[in-house]
């Protein structure tokens, strides 16, 4: 007798820890949602997957649409932006996020490849799947000078409309009618993005077929990634 009630004492306290335990893991999702984001860098999806209905690795099933969806999120002051407001000019279209380290590596890569890239019209536009003051005391400090929004609740829903799954960072390069060329998921290293851009100004000065350039694209950025990964680097 005293054994069974053991046992039964034994099986209430374990399911009142696992209740307690349930609870507690869903609070937590509840109160800090930025981290049912994770940050990764696999790598570059391809530019044959952006076909409409077409699966993307890493991107939960989920195709990448042909074009930039539109959406409106805040920015640092409060005022909201669509993508379309950037309609007409070539766009890279970043999603990162304060605690993510490789997001913030990319970002001085931004603002040089905003500065340099002037004249061909390219806007980079930041999407922060974040906590509205960590981002805002984050540009202040840093100095972003390109646009950043905020996706404190609107964030995952956007990374949602361009097809992707919530790892960060990711970027997306479209041309400028709003064509999305390719996406590159994980840190965005210079050589990648150069190559990229440069692809972007063959479309818009009619030298290269969207088709076209997504090809070289692909076959650069698996040529880069092996070579990356042969010298040791991420």
């Amino acid at each position: 007798m005293k054994s069974g009630r053991w046992s039964a004492a034994v099986a209430l306290t374990l399911a009142g820890v696992l209740g307690c335990g349930a609870l507690g893991f869903l609070a937590y999702r509840l109160i800090s949602p930025q981290r049912t984001l994770r940050a990764s860098a696999p790598p570059a999806a391809r530019p044959a997957d952006l076909a409409p209905a077409v699966p993307v690795a890493g991107g939960g099933g989920k195709p990448i649409p042909d074009t930039l969806p539109d959406f409106s999120l805040p920015d640092a002051s409060g005022a909201p932006h669509r993508l379309a407001e950037w309609a007409g000019r070539p766009l890279v279209v970043n999603f990162w996020a304060t605690w993510c380290e490789p997001c913030r590596r990319e970002i001085p890569l931004l603002e040089g490849l905003r500065r340099e890239n002037a004249g061909n019209a390219i806007e980079i536009v930041g999407i922060a799947i974040d906590q509205r003051d960590s981002v805002e005391k984050y540009v202040r400090d840093m100095k972003i000078d390109y646009p950043v929004l905020i996706g404190e609740k609107g964030g995952l829903e956007a990374a949602a409309a361009f097809g992707m799954e919530p790892v960060l960072p990711f970027s997306a390069f479209a041309d400028a009618r709003g064509r999305i060329v390719t996406v590159k998921i994980g840190e965005l290293h210079r050589d990648e993005a150069t190559f990229i851009l440069a692809r972007l100004a063959d479309i818009g000065a009619g030298r290269l077929t969207l088709e076209a350039a997504r090809g070289q694209i692909d076959a650069a950025m698996r040529s880069l990634a092996v070579s990356r990964a042969a010298a040791g680097g991420d």
